[in-house]
């Protein structure tokens, strides 16, 4: 037994419209869009964004009972140029949690946070 590839995650969100356009400025691509449900994508990477008062699983429905969502969870996004990226991410008008850090030989990175607090990491590696 062994596991092929990781494909994609499922995030609960109260807001399905701010989150596609928190995710449509980031670059993501808008795709699927139905009553309840967006899906965007990086690349063959999904994410299925459920909207929390329409959740159709029992599973969904409790975990979107659950206060600290999310908590302790990172996604790593890979960029080109963090600084360059960061400074995107300002003039857009987002707040990462701080400015990228690290060093040039190891990798730099920042933290910023979607309209429900899920954590993204973009990260610069050389």
């Amino acid at each position: 037994m062994s596991i092929k590839s990781i494909s994609g995650i499922t995030c609960l969100v109260k807001d399905l419209e701010k989150t596609a356009a928190f995710y449509d400025a980031l670059g993501f691509r808008v795709g699927k869009q139905e009553d309840g449900l967006v899906k965007c994508y990086v690349n063959w990477f999904w994410v299925d964004f459920i909207a929390e008062d329409q959740a159709d699983t029992s599973a969904y429905q409790a975990e979107a009972q659950v206060s600290n969502r999310g908590a302790g969870q990172y996604l790593h996004l890979k960029v080109d140029n963090v600084d360059a990226f960061y400074e995107s991410i300002l003039s857009n008008g987002m707040k990462p949690d701080g400015a990228p850090e690290g060093n040039r030989s190891s990798g730099r990175s920042f933290v910023l946070r979607d309209p429900d607090g899920y954590k993204l990491v973009f990260f610069e590696k050389k």
